[in-house]
């Protein structure tokens, strides 16, 4: 790692001045309020006293926080509070009076009974913008379930067609999730520029289903145009070829031959040119039919050399491929070091910086940054309660009643 966060010394963002109220939990939604807060808005996630279940979850911290909370959390203020209450209703209308955006992705009974609701909002507060998020929308047959990453995973088609046949295999990194926190933040920007022209807020809404339908789009449009029903083949492509992951002699490689182009450069490095000339190779298409054949030499090819070896000679050929890391080992990838785009982080009891990756886009004139570390529980209750204009007894009741 090669920098570390100092929120003080950073330049204001393009967002700065916007309010954020973030009430999410897990990913999607505080991950579109970290970037939003990487953007230079000032992010308050509200949690209750005794800390979000998505705090705890994988811990890495002293207090308890995981790797989750540290990533989708960082350069946000923090405060406490038992937003369901009935007597918590006071510091809950000052915030939502204040805000810009409000994030809340929570079902929507929750929602209507918080009072952050869209048309209460917008009622009492016109100009803010209301984000939400399920996994199935608000309305429809599923409405009302529970869903997370690997559900939206396993009913977009994903995992089906992932790992060996009769083997579904769900993919580790909660790549739904991730998604729809960063196309809601993508719904964040253009709704406050539609503020800007309009003077009023709106109601920014997405799912975990709609965006895992985004993700197997290409295979939705083949099975109902073509009728195409594909079958998982495990890590060999299906669309051209060779494209597997093969073994070396001292790890594994990805590989992906895609293009007449490429297919000949592969074909002169591995010493098959006939291949060229057989029919079944003849296209993307007819390598991606009876890419098992194309493995097979690609895997024999690779088995006597080491992974450096491999890297070395399909970079020459201008073959796109690359090693496969296990996390430890990206941490020391030169290209990784190189970008400083994992920020290590301090936060209160960890044994090492966290390495929190950077805003993941670069912006010429108005970049984004993390601007510190995700807030310890209720680390800035106090404070924004007085810039709310509620007065210290006031602040020290609700405390002795455990509404902060």
């Amino acid at each position: 790692m090669t920098t570390t966060s100092q929120p003080d010394q950073l330049a204001a963002g393009v967002l700065s001045g916007i309010r954020v109220v973030d009430f999410g939990k897990h990913v999607a939604g505080p991950w579109c309020g970290a970037l939003l807060a990487d953007l230079g808005a000032e992010v308050i996630r509200v949690e209750r006293p005794s800390g979000g279940d998505d705090r705890y979850i994988a811990p890495v911290a002293e207090d308890g926080s995981g790797a989750m909370y540290l990533v989708c959390n960082r350069g946000k203020r923090g405060m406490t509070l038992s937003a369901y209450r009935d007597d918590a209703e006071p510091i809950v209308s000052a915030l939502l009076e204040s805000a810009d955006v409000v994030v809340a992705n929570l079902p929507a009974a929750t929602r209507k009974r918080m009072g952050i609701d869209w048309e209460s909002l917008h009622a009492k507060n016109p100009r803010a913008v209301l984000v939400t998020a399920t996994a199935f929308g608000d309305d429809g047959p599923y409405a009302d379930r529970i869903g997370f990453d690997g559900t939206i995973q396993a009913m977009s088609g994903a995992i089906a067609l992932s790992g060996e046949p009769g083997e579904p295999t769900r993919c580790w990194v909660p790549y739904i999730d991730f998604a729809t926190g960063s196309l809601l933040a993508m719904g964040v920007l253009a709704a406050l520029m539609a503020r800007d022209r309009t003077g009023v807020g709106q109601h920014v809404d997405g799912s975990l289903m709609n965006t895992g339908l985004l993700m197997g789009n290409r295979e939705t449009v083949e099975s109902q145009v073509l009728g195409v029903r594909r079958q998982p083949t495990g890590n060999r492509g299906q669309t051209s070829g060779p494209f597997d992951v093969f073994a070396t002699t001292d790890g594994f490689v990805m590989a992906s031959v895609v293009g007449d182009r490429q297919f000949v450069r592969w074909c002169e490095l591995v010493g098959r040119p006939e291949l060229l000339e057989d029919p079944r190779f003849a296209t993307d298409t007819d390598r991606g039919r009876n890419g098992a054949g194309l493995s097979e030499v690609f895997a024999s090819w690779c088995a006597d050399r080491s992974n450096d070896e491999v890297m070395r000679q399909l970079s020459t050929a201008g073959i796109a491929a690359g090693p496969v890391l296990r996390p430890e080992e990206l941490l020391e990838d030169p290209q990784v070091r190189f970008s400083s785009h994992l920020v290590d982080t301090v936060y209160p009891g960890l044994d090492r910086p966290a390495p929190i990756a950077d805003f993941p886009v670069s912006l010429s004139a108005t970049p984004g940054r993390i601007r510190g570390a995700a807030p310890t529980l209720g680390a800035d209750t106090d404070q924004v309660l007085a810039e709310l204009g509620f007065a210290p007894d006031r602040v020290a009741q609700w405390r002795a009643d455990g509404i902060v």
